[in-house]
């Protein structure tokens, strides 16, 4: 079992707060102390009885293509996505000496448009999201259904992927997360950790990394590691509006952070949590990885 690092997607460039070292002493601190673009986060997960597994796909070749009839104009226009057809997942997995159709199980933290993107590289691919994501995107008479309309886009789903409701546990809970869920099919140890507030069902995917360490790709839940990693939550100004522009549900958003704070703090030795954006976390992932 082998896990990787992508970056499925680099995005407007965000200025490092001067004020606060990213990585202070860290060996890799020369690599990430500056400005970077934002990034769009994707695990790809070599697995002996699964094939490929996909965590996230960021942008796909139909959005480099015509990306503002698959994207919408106005998210191009302030998300600047550098729209590299190199940075696709499929181009990736090539790259990596895979074909598109290893990849067999895809499984989103979420279903807004920067996450959902490569979905039609792999049209062939069960899709895995949360029971509360898949009603919002699927049932009218939800109560999140409005929203996906605005943020779900169609594009990524007119091959009508093989989107399929993880299943909730009983009992079942991560590091003190309760209701956690698993994706249906899949052998391979895979978590969908409920991390509500960002959309109707948003979810943190945790995985086991080559070390036995967990991994959780916590999606939009936070932004900015200084939410999680200084002593009072600290919020980047360029990534704020992003996620007040997306979360449904405020408190909620908020209550997972402080859980996630928690996770961070108690458990770092056995846990590493990343987002799906912050720059100076992926580099920082990306080059232990390679180290």
């Amino acid at each position: 079992m082998r896990v990787h690092h992508l970056n499925c997607g680099s995005l407007r460039r965000i200025p490092l707060l001067r004020d606060r070292p990213t990585l202070g002493e860290d060996p890799a601190a020369e690599v990430v102390n500056h400005d970077l673009p934002a990034v769009c986060h994707c695990l790809l997960i070599e697995t002996d009885s699964d094939g490929l597994v996909l965590v996230d796909t960021g942008l796909g070749t139909a959005d480099v293509e015509n990306p503002d009839a698959n994207l919408g104009a106005d998210w191009v226009a302030f998300a600047q996505p550098a729209l590299d057809p190199r940075e696709c997942a499929l181009s990736q997995v090539v790259r990596l000496g895979h074909a598109a159709q290893d990849v067999r199980h895809i499984v989103l933290t979420h279903l807004h448009r920067d996450h959902t993107g490569g979905l039609p590289d792999f049209p062939h691919a069960r899709v895995h999201v949360h029971a509360d994501e898949y009603q919002a995107v699927t049932d009218p008479a939800s109560a999140h259904h409005r929203h996906s309309l605005e943020r779900f886009m169609p594009a990524h789903r007119a091959h009508r992927p093989l989107l399929t409701p993880a299943t909730v546990e009983e009992r079942t809970e991560w590091f003190g997360f309760a209701d956690v869920a698993r994706p249906q099919g899949l052998a391979y140890e895979l978590l969908m950790v409920p991390l509500p507030g960002h959309s109707a069902g948003h979810v943190g995917v945790a995985v086991r990394d080559g070390d036995g360490r967990w991994l959780l790709h916590a999606g939009d839940a936070y932004m900015y590691h200084g939410e999680l990693d200084y002593p009072e939550p600290v919020s980047h100004p360029d990534l704020d509006p992003v996620q007040r522009g997306a979360q449904t549900d405020v408190a909620a958003r908020v209550a997972t952070r402080d859980r996630l704070r928690a996770l961070h703090r108690r458990h770092a030795d056995e846990v590493t949590v990343f987002s799906a954006h912050d720059p100076w976390e992926f580099a920082r992932l990306a080059e232990r990885a390679t180290s």
